[in-house]
């Protein structure tokens, strides 16, 4: 007999702790290797329920369409983070999540090309780094490209060697090339509302602005 998803995917529940809706109690005195064991299975399961709602969105909104919205209006999340899970969910099939990191760190890659996505997940799994360990990683990867473009063009200076940058390797032989940067010109005022708007979901601001610019052309 299958054993409940609750149990499968965060161990849950623990002996002489209650789970309750509102939160949950200690009825018993425990060690502190166990209190660290219930906080790991809460984090796992926490992170096993955001994909499993994200493939629950994915299924409605192709299977129901219309009916989709209505149903969807009636969790506790925003639209645009329910947005989010499902631009996950697809673009990360089952086979292709990596069971050692979270869904965070999957969202942190989400918007690359998918050579790029297998290179910064299997270099997360592989230093376990952190969520924030592996933005870090590739923002710093990304200015060190973007210093050795400028230096190309000016002539100027040396390599940069303070920041390594992923490895033209990383990219699958017989792949597309990388997409071209689109460049967008914006008053001052509008990038402030821009970047307010993706700090409300914890989203750099260019992963944002892909995604509304994507959704806009979807629904032209």
């Amino acid at each position: 007999m299958p054993r409940p998803a609750a149990e499968t995917a965060g161990r849950l529940p623990e002996p002489g702790v209650q789970f309750h809706k509102s939160g949950l109690l200690f009825t018993a005195k425990h060690s502190l290797g166990m209190w660290e064991k219930v906080g790991s299975n809460l984090f796992s399961f926490a992170d096993s329920s955001t994909w499993w709602i994200a493939d629950w969105l994915v299924y409605g909104e192709s299977t129901f369409h219309d009916r989709y919205r209505e149903a969807v209006q009636r969790t506790s999340l925003s639209y645009q983070t329910l947005r989010n899970y499902t631009w996950v969910a697809r673009r990360f099939p089952l086979p292709r999540r990596r069971q050692g990191l979270s869904f965070s760190h999957h969202l942190e890659v989400v918007a690359l090309d998918r050579p790029e996505q297998d290179y910064w997940l299997r270099k997360a799994e592989e230093a376990n780094w952190s969520r924030n360990r592996l933005r870090g990683q590739i923002r710093s990867s990304k200015l060190a490209r973007e210093g050795e473009i400028t230096q190309a063009e000016t002539g100027s200076g040396g390599p940069m060697d303070s920041i390594e940058p992923a490895p033209a390797d990383a990219v699958l032989a017989g792949s597309a090339p990388e997409a071209p940067l689109l460049a967008l010109q914006l008053s001052a005022e509008d990038l402030e509302m821009f970047k307010r708007a993706a700090g409300k979901e914890s989203e750099p601001v260019e992963t944002w602005a892909a995604e509304m610019l994507r959704r806009a052309a979807a629904g032209s």
